[in-house]
């Protein structure tokens, strides 16, 4: 599977309450199931009015799939080929 970030436009998503968040969670994690084995949700990090989401899929199309189905907008998609961090350095 291919890596992806999805940039989500959410309006004020970074002051949402815990439990709104926790149901959004769930909801995303019942799409997951649906499409399952062709997408896995990694984590996301929620800024004032966007999410930046990791996911490993087959390909775009089930990503957009996964957009429509929970109503979550996937405002940008960007395929991830490479990643570096501090360890990159010491190869």
């Amino acid at each position: 599977m291919r890596r992806y970030m999805v940039e989500r436009e959410i309006p004020a998503i970074g002051s949402a309450e815990q439990a709104a968040l926790r149901a959004a969670a769930a909801k995303s994690n019942d799409v997951l199931r649906q499409l399952a084995p062709d997408i896995q949700w990694v984590e996301s990090y929620v800024a004032a009015d966007k999410t930046f989401c990791v996911y490993l899929a087959k390909d775009e199309a089930v990503i957009r799939e996964h957009a429509r189905i929970s109503g979550f907008p996937a405002s940008r998609i960007t395929e991830v080929p490479k990643t570096i961090d501090p360890a990159t350095a010491a190869a």
